[in-house]
């Protein structure tokens, strides 16, 4: 596969907590050279990395990161404080003790509301796949289909884990037709990115992939 199409599927991500808007804007104006699907960065810099793009790239942003234990209240004003200062895709985590107790309604019911308060912006759903079993992973495959989000996401890559090729199937199996998947933490190779996408990811979070773009030989474009 062309490493520019892999490209278009990665959201670009700088979530480090020393991160500084430097970095945030290298990040972006990455993220407009090489055409990624998006830039995946801390909430504290959406507005500013909005203005700065002025549409050229979506930006993305997390909610309830890293340990997805806030309170639904706190996700959804986070949520409706990113959309209104640009962001144009929320990847928000799970209450990974809910998934523990057996309460995947609690599950269903906030990330329906985190869904509307996305409207018709993109949400993806991080489930953190490194603490679940294969019967956890396929159940909130079902749950994320019947709320209504638009992708599921493997991982925070702030977890013992990130993706594997195994998540990513086991999702496949277990999500409805309108769900899309995420593949996100330790991607770092033109191959695995590969295998990814050939498994059904739709989208790649990682920043390995435009560092190897950069090494590669300038064709012109670039």
């Amino acid at each position: 596969m062309d490493i520019k199409k892999i490209l278009n599927h990665c959201d670009h991500t700088l979530l480090a907590q020393t991160a500084t808007w430097e970095q945030i804007k290298a990040i972006v104006d990455d993220g407009i050279k090489f055409e990624t699907a998006s830039v995946c960065i801390p909430p504290s810099y959406v507005k500013q990395a909005a203005d700065y793009a002025q549409g050229r790239v979506a930006i993305c942003t997390v909610i309830g990161f890293p340990n997805g234990y806030n309170t639904t209240a706190v996700k959804e004003f986070e949520t409706k404080d990113a959309i209104e200062g640009g962001a144009d895709e929320i990847d928000m985590v799970i209450n990974m003790g809910w998934v523990k107790d057996g309460r995947y309604d609690l599950l269903e019911e906030e990330i329906r509301t985190l869904k509307a308060a996305c409207g018709e912006k993109i949400l993806k759903v991080i489930v953190e796949t490194c603490y679940l079993t294969d019967e956890e992973k396929a159940e909130m495959s079902r749950v994320v289909t019947r709320a209504g989000a638009d992708y599921i996401k493997t991982s925070t890559g702030f977890g013992t884990a990130g993706a594997t090729f195994h998540d990513i199937e086991v999702f496949a199996a277990n999500i409805g037709p309108d769900v899309k998947m995420k593949a996100a933490g330790g991607i770092s190779s033109i191959e695995d990115a590969e295998h990814f996408l050939e498994l059904g990811a739709d989208r790649l979070g990682t920043s390995r992939i435009v560092k190897i773009a950069k090494q590669l030989p300038d064709d012109g474009q670039y």
